[in-house]
Order: C-alpha cells, then sequence, then structure tokens
C-alpha cells in the first residue's frame, strides 16, 4: 500500500468517525486550521473545529456521512497563489451530511424532515494529520430544503446532487495517481480554454473539446444544474460572463487527480468585478473573490461530470446581500431595527 492509499483508506474512517462525534483530534494536529463556508469561516485549532462538527450535530442528532468522491494524491504546481500547492497531500471529497433535521442551524428552521446537506472537503495531510481543511457546505440549499428560499429563482435545475455514473467514486484502499495526473492535466487545459474569452465571442473560448457532448455541470444553489455545452452556456456561463466580465483565476490550494477523478480548489479560486445583473442583481461595482472547488468526473479522457461547490452566500454577502437575513425575515424573524444594521 502506498502512502497515499495509507492516508486516504485511514482518513475515510477517522472523517466519518467525526461526523459521528469522535474527537476532532484523531484526524487533525492541534493548531490546525478549518476554513469552511459563511458563517463558519477561517477557524484555527481543533476546538474551534470540534465545535462546528457540534453545531452540526445539533442540528442534525443522527448526522450521517455519505461520500459520493473520496481520492486522494498529491497536487499538482500552481505559481500563482502566495503558497504553491506542489506535492502537498491531498485528500479531497463530494457528497451529504444527511440526517433528521431538528434543531435550527444558524437561523435556518429546523423541518423535522430528512434534509441531505451538500459538503465538499479539501484535507492537506502533513505527517498523517489534517493541517488545514477547506470545506464548502451548501447553506443555501439547506434553505431551499427548509422552504424559505431567500434570493431569485435558479436558471438551472435545482436538485440533490447525484453521484457519479458508476461505482468508482469511492475506493479508500485504491489510489491511481498515473491516470490522475492525466485526469489533471485535461482539466487544467480546459481551465486554460476558459481563460482565452476575448470579451465579444464564447467561441474564443475552446473548452468544449475537454467535455463529452452531454456532461452534467452541478451547479451550487442559486445556479443549479445544467447539461451539454448549450445548458452551461444559457444557465451559467453566460450569466456569469455578463456579471463579471473581467473575471479572472487567482490560483488553488488543491489540484488533485486518483483515476478518472480530479478536483481544484481556491480561497478564493477566482476574484472579479460585479459589474453586470448576476442572480437578479444589478451591478454593485464591487470586487469579490470567490471560495471555490471542482470535482470532476472523466470518461475516456474528456469531462463526463463536473460539482461545482461555491461559497454563494459569501459571495453574495460581498455585494451587499445578506442572505442570512433575508432567510430570516422569511422565516419570520424580520429585522425592524435601523440601529442594528
Amino acid at each position: 500500500m502506498t502512502e497515499i492509499e495509507k492516508t486516504k483508506s485511514e482518513l475515510y474512517e477517522r472523517l466519518h468517525g467525526i461526523a459521528e462525534g469522535a474527537d476532532v483530534g484523531i484526524a487533525y494536529h492541534p493548531d490546525a486550521d478549518w476554513w469552511g463556508s459563511h458563517p463558519f469561516n477561517e477557524l484555527k485549532g481543533v476546538e474551534a473545529i470540534s465545535d462546528a462538527w457540534s453545531r452540526l450535530r445539533t442540528a442534525m442528532p443522527d448526522l450521517e456521512r455519505r461520500d459520493s468522491i473520496f481520492i486522494a494524491g498529491y497536487s499538482a504546481s500552481d505559481a500563482r497563489p502566495e503558497r504553491d500547492p506542489s506535492g502537498d497531500l491531498i485528500v479531497a471529497s463530494m457528497g451529504h451530511l444527511q440526517g433528521t433535521f431538528q434543531r435550527d442551524l444558524h437561523g435556518i428552521p429546523a423541518t423535522s424532515g430528512v434534509v441531505h446537506l451538500r459538503c465538499c472537503e479539501a484535507h492537506r495531510v502533513v505527517h498523517g494529520k489534517i493541517a488545514r481543511s477547506h470545506v464548502l457546505i451548501d447553506f443555501l440549499d439547506l434553505m431551499r430544503q427548509a422552504g424559505v428560499w431567500p434570493i431569485a429563482r435558479s436558471l438551472g435545475s435545482e436538485c440533490m446532487w447525484p453521484g457519479p455514473r458508476g461505482s468508482g467514486g469511492v475506493r479508500p484502499e485504491i489510489a491511481r495517481a498515473d491516470t490522475g495526473r492525466q485526469s489533471v492535466a485535461t482539466v487544467l487545459a480546459m481551465h486554460s480554454a476558459l481563460g482565452k474569452f476575448d470579451g465579444r465571442s464564447l467561441e474564443s473560448m475552446p473548452h468544449g473539446a475537454y467535455w463529452t457532448d452531454r456532461f452534467l455541470w452541478y451547479g451550487p444553489a442559486g445556479i443549479g444544474t445544467t447539461r451539454g455545452l448549450d445548458g452551461f452556456r444559457a444557465h451559467h456561463q453566460v450569466p456569469f460572463l455578463t456579471g463579471f466580465p473581467d473575471r479572472r483565476g487567482s490560483g488553488h490550494y488543491m489540484r488533485v487527480g486518483d483515476g478518472d477523478f480530479a478536483a481544484t480548489g481556491g480561497w478564493p479560486s477566482v476574484v472579479a468585478t460585479h459589474k453586470g445583473e448576476w442572480l437578479g442583481l444589478p451591478p454593485t461595482g464591487r470586487r469579490v473573490g470567490m471560495r471555490v472547488m471542482d470535482f470532476y468526473r472523466l470518461d475516456g479522457g474528456l469531462i463526463a461530470e463536473n460539482w461545482v461547490p461555491i461559497d454563494i452566500i459569501h459571495l453574495l454577502l460581498q455585494m451587499g446581500v445578506d442572505v442570512f437575513a433575508r432567510m430570516r425575515h422569511l422565516a419570520g424573524y424580520p429585522d425592524a431595527g435601523l440601529l442594528r444594521r
């Protein structure tokens, strides 16, 4: 068993244990960082990490971790961020935290029914334990499930994210580095093609060459799911380019592949100026940073599925929209005082 496979297998068991209430210290260094979606944001140390998981388990006492993708590998290089992730051992996962939503979470009203909370993670492992985690949890989708949708209707389809086609997404004791490197290379070539937009024509971006004809793009709540190049353009790409015409990649903390799967992520991954309408909001002229991960499944060397967690709530907050305040209003707790703003 390789170092990657040993780490992958051990961390799979430990992360499932933490979700069920085990001591966070079984997987984390004492001073580890845990950077999560708003309102968790940037946490430090096992006590803070433990508190975050305690809040999730309080809301869903029968919390169960359901991984759809669980991969590991050494990260490829990226010279753009302050710290090049080259050679970092990364374990990344995409799936759901499933449970009965019995108590409010961050003010999101409990439903007393089963919910499926999207949760995507990337863990940098040093000497067998996690030094830093990036965790994107789709709280906006939980609001949808709770019946308090606080923003404009999504252009794409809102649904529970399916797992990858086939059965290869979760193999804790197997890591396929050689094919994983090729998967990452294909994904990065596609990213490069996206960066060739000339500001006028979608055809200036030759990224279509890296996707299968009927690929599925699973966006976060607020954007939704699309299929094929036409659907991707109509429901996501055109609105995104309209809203953020000067967007640019700002670097990744992971670029990892494992067989036919790959993942990238940045904090922020994209920076841009809000210059046009997006998600029903008029341009604000504000500069924003986007916390993004991408999980990919390739088929025959082409991208067949792409899951894209984005911290939409944090992004909208930078644009002057407090999604949680709107949600509280819809749940029956409006802010009636200017002095509290």
